[in-house]
């Protein structure tokens, strides 16, 4: 462009525009949203987010804004945030079954206008779980436009499960807590029984922390298992049933679980939740997240 413009008058060279000019008209007639990189707090391709948890002291509104206000946009939702609470477990049932499906599709678009991309849904079936119980939670799932259900389900729960999942297509990933007990998700164990049997359907969400405070390695098993583990919740622990603590204080080797991920390009989503005592949740929840930054930095 330039080359031509030497060779043609004064009053015509005025007229021709350069290329870096035109960008710039072309910039000034964008809406500014078009202009601005879109937020991703995925790192060295790990998907960071929280489960929604986390936010467990405020509303589902209240949440997404702490999200964006920390940067987040990747969640795990909580059923907690969407059921009624402190309620007779009955009423939770009737509400299940009957909350119609627009409702879901209406939280989806809470979260796609905020820039959130849901990743899953915590739905927790357990044994008294009735089969139209189960079957709505699959229902919900694809209203709010997830592949996955993280669930702190029974072991015995997950045979019942499996049909509905691969009806639906939906992973179910099982999620463990440090304490062992029948029938209850604590060891490698635990998750082999569930998935013995079953399709590939029903998988692992590893609470890392709860994993160390029980007295395993999430980095090995993560190494081993990757393909079942579709999330993954950060926390850090003390071993041997150790308190939660902030990131970096205990035992739990949430950097090498990161760098394992990222190295290995494993399809995994890390969601942060946030269980410590602190002063204040997004404060809390920030932090966690500016150390798995450095930790993938």
């Amino acid at each position: 462009m330039l080359l031509i413009v030497s060779f043609v008058s004064p009053e015509v060279r005025k007229a021709v525009l350069t290329r870096r000019q035109l960008h710039r008209m072309v910039a000034a007639a964008l809406p500014a949203p078009l202009l601005a990189a879109k937020a991703d707090s995925r790192i060295r391709g790990v998907p960071i987010g929280a489960q929604s948890y986390s936010f467990r002291d405020r509303s589902l509104e209240e949440a997404i804004k702490a999200m964006n206000e920390i940067g987040l946009t990747y969640c795990e939702l909580w059923q907690g945030h969407l059921e009624p609470r402190k309620v007779p477990r009955e009423e939770v049932r009737k509400w299940r079954l009957e909350t119609p499906l627009s409702f879901f599709t209406e939280v989806r678009e809470k979260f796609r206008k905020a820039g959130i991309t849901l990743c899953a849904y915590n739905y927790s079936f357990r044994d008294d779980f009735s089969d139209e119980e189960i079957a709505r939670g699959f229902e919900m799932a694809k209203a709010l436009g997830v592949g996955v259900i993280t669930a702190s389900a029974t072991v015995s729960v997950a045979k019942r499960v499996d049909p509905f999942a691969q009806k639906a297509r939906i992973t179910v990933a099982m999620h463990n807590h440090s304490v062992i007990k029948p029938n209850e998700f604590a060891r490698p164990e635990d998750f082999e029984e569930a998935m013995r049997g079953t399709s590939r359907y029903i998988g692992v969400n590893l609470d890392i922390g709860h994993f160390v405070a029980a007295g395993y390695d999430p980095v090995d098993y993560i190494a081993k298992h990757h393909d079942r583990i579709p999330v993954i919740h950060l926390k850090d622990r003390k071993k041997n049933q150790g308190p939660n603590l902030p990131f970096g204080e205990g035992d739990t080797p949430i950097r090498d679980v990161l760098q394992l991920i990222a190295r290995k390009r494993l399809k995994i989503y890390a969601m942060i939740e946030y269980e410590y005592k602190g002063a204040d949740t997004v404060e809390e929840v920030r932090r966690c997240y500016e150390y798995c930054r450095k930790a993938l930095a």
